[in-house]
């Protein structure tokens, strides 16, 4: 099923640009009048059968009405203390004060909030793609086809991989696409092939690039979009992280979407959804 969402009428340039609207009241209420009930952490580890890689996560989120909104961080970025001192505390200090993984949850909860994924799929902007019960391998290689499905290219279109999970770089290969991994905690896919560090010249060889969410923790979500952009370029975005953040990109450097809100998959072992959304770039 293919679905087409509206092009915002002013896309932001910029993460800051952004969290600034979102402070002034262009996307909703104004973050001053809303609290965060809860800031929790998770981290977790996880290695899939035949595997012989270790994905380590840390996860800080937030609470903000019926939503949740996500963001991963490195190891020692933040710790568990902060989910004490934040609770309760008013959006728009977590927006304006917060560290960076702090502050894009709490973004991504209050754009998750004015505008749930399940809303945006009952109006026809996004497609609901359920994953099946069963397995972390069963529920990972379907997440990844499901991603993979966004990918429009040809027969040995050179496809850049911020952010490397194993099984996405099956399910690119399965589609024909040439995998340039780049990944600053892998030195090496499942099938060894070399991951580079260097995210510049990755962005200069591919052909389409598909990024993952953990691009807006890190800070280079800006530069992967800028680039994209300037090249004319495919990106697709996989998040959990900041799923509804990269939302709001869509249509202006941002081509496709893969967007999972939290619980997010390999939480469960039931039937879960994520929503993809793909959307025509500005002229």
């Amino acid at each position: 099923m293919n679905r087409t969402t509206p092009l915002p009428a002013l896309a932001p340039p910029s993460v800051d640009a952004l969290v600034e609207a979102v402070l002034a009241g262009e996307h909703g209420p104004l973050p001053s009048e809303l609290v965060a009930t809860s800031v929790f952490w998770i981290h977790h580890g996880t290695r899939l059968a035949g595997g012989d890689t270790t994905y380590l996560n840390q996860y800080v989120l937030v609470r903000l009405g019926g939503s949740f909104g996500g963001c991963a961080f490195e190891a020692g970025e933040i710790d568990p203390g902060i989910c004490r001192d934040s609770c309760g505390a008013p959006l728009d200090a977590l927006l304006r004060e917060a560290p960076r993984p702090l502050r894009i949850a709490a973004l991504d909860a209050y754009l998750s909030e004015t505008r749930p994924h399940r809303v945006a799929a009952a109006a026809g902007e996004a497609e609901p793609v359920a994953l099946p019960a069963g397995t972390p391998e069963t529920r990972a290689k379907a997440r990844d086809a499901a991603i993979a499905g966004l990918l429009d290219i040809g027969e040995g279109a050179r496809v850049g991989l911020i952010g490397v999970v194993n099984p996405l770089v099956a399910a690119i290969r399965e589609r024909g696409g040439e995998p340039l991994p780049c990944d600053f905690n892998l030195k090496a896919t499942q099938w060894g092939d070399p991951v580079t560090d260097d995210m510049d010249q990755v962005l200069e060889r591919a052909q389409a690039v598909v990024a993952t969410g953990m691009t807006l923790s890190n800070g280079s979500f800006d530069t992967v979009l800028e680039r994209c952009r300037s090249r004319g370029i495919p990106l697709i975005v996989y998040a959990q992280t900041g799923s509804a953040v990269a939302r709001a990109f869509l249509g202006s450097g941002v081509t496709a979407l893969s967007a999972e809100p939290f619980p997010f998959s390999q939480f469960s072992a039931e039937e879960t959804v994520l929503y993809r959304y793909r959307t025509v770039s500005r002229p």
